[in-house]
């Protein structure tokens, strides 16, 4: 499962993440919206069709998903974090899997959570992984993605750029540039929000949501 030490960075730090950032989501309205409608969007809520927590880290937002009444699972790169995923929420699926060549059946998602689960793709890379996204989704199927989103003033233009995140390089991407790539693995976007950086934050963050 080729991963370009991705995988082996968390493991490192795997523990030390899971008690950082243990309730982090309760803080952030904005994505807790973004789950709530990942639930109840028709293909999950009335075909009854799992959401994936792709990238779950440390299962917060899994567990969260399952509260909500659907079906649901987590998968990450990292089997430190799954670990940590698994010893938080026993009672909820984890699998290990790359994004880059997911191991689901075509169409049987009806919704993806993908936070910051792009970061660390090379650009080259990720138009292969937008392809695995629009192959699980079922037509119809929704997606949320949050990310690190690129600063004018620090001289980001149109093009991502690497950074030194605390874990290992990751990119702060325009949003349009991202939102053109989902566009052309076949996504429609709904919605889009950028904001400035909170307290603690060091750059802009972004969010997209995309139906298959």
């Amino acid at each position: 499962m080729p991963d370009g030490g991705v995988g082996p960075a968390y493991d490192a730090v795997a523990e030390l993440y899971a008690n950082l950032f243990r309730g982090e989501l309760g803080g952030r309205a904005g994505d807790l919206a973004a789950i709530r409608r990942l639930a109840g969007t028709p293909a999950v809520a009335e075909r009854g069709l799992p959401v994936g927590d792709l990238g779950c880290g440390p299962g917060e937002a899994t567990e969260l998903l399952a509260g909500l009444g659907v079906r649901t699972f987590g998968l990450d790169l990292s089997a430190g974090m799954l670990a940590q995923a698994r010893l938080a929420h026993p009672e909820r699926p984890f699998v290990r899997g790359s994004l880059t060549a997911l191991p689901l059946a075509d169409s049987s998602l009806g919704a993806v959570l993908a936070r910051y689960s792009l970061i660390h793709f090379p650009p080259a890379e990720l138009p292969t992984v937008l392809a695995e996204l629009h192959r699980v989704l079922t037509p119809g199927g929704q997606l949320y993605t949050g990310f690190f989103a690129a600063d004018p003033a620090l001289g980001d233009t149109d093009f991502p750029v690497p950074f030194d995140h605390k874990v290992t390089t990751a990119h702060r991407w325009p949003v349009d540039a991202l939102g053109a790539l989902f566009r052309e693995a076949g996504f429609t976007e709904t919605a889009r929000t950028l904001r400035a950086p909170a307290e603690g934050e060091r750059f802009p963050q972004g969010t997209l949501t995309l139906t298959a």
